[in-house]
């Protein structure tokens, strides 16, 4: 495996560590990290202090050579991320209520330091 691969892959993981300790710092429950079907992953599935299950998207970058990792969720990911979220809804055994979906950004500097972003309630315009 070359490294840069190794580094890409790292840094993904460091990204959803903080992401699931940002979010569980505020009080939410984690339900699910990494779910797959067939159609894709979602990332992290919680449920936030009010009860709204929310479906998480990550963008993990180390640094700003491509943008805002947040400015990589693009209008295509949005719409199927909501596709992906109602397939996991149709899984559950329990009855889910609403269902929002977020993002979240973590932007690893090239000093360790870490920047996380949350935006609430991406939509599909």
């Amino acid at each position: 495996m070359s490294e840069r691969v190794h580094d890409r892959r790292d840094t993904g993981v460091r990204g959803e560590e903080l992401a699931a300790t940002y979010l569980t710092a505020r009080g939410w429950t984690l339900l699910a990290r990494n779910w797959r079907c067939r159609s894709g992953e979602i990332d992290i599935i919680a449920r936030d202090p009010d009860g709204v299950l929310v479906v998480c998207e990550l963008r993990p970058r180390r640094g700003l050579g491509y943008g805002d990792p947040l400015e990589a969720i693009t209008y295509a990911k949005v719409k199927r991320l909501r596709g992906l979220a109602m397939e996991w809804v149709r899984s559950q055994e329990f009855r889910v209520g609403p269902v929002r979906l977020d993002a979240v950004g973590v932007l690893v500097g090239p000093d360790g330091l870490c920047r996380v972003r949350h935006v609430v309630n991406l939509e599909v315009r």
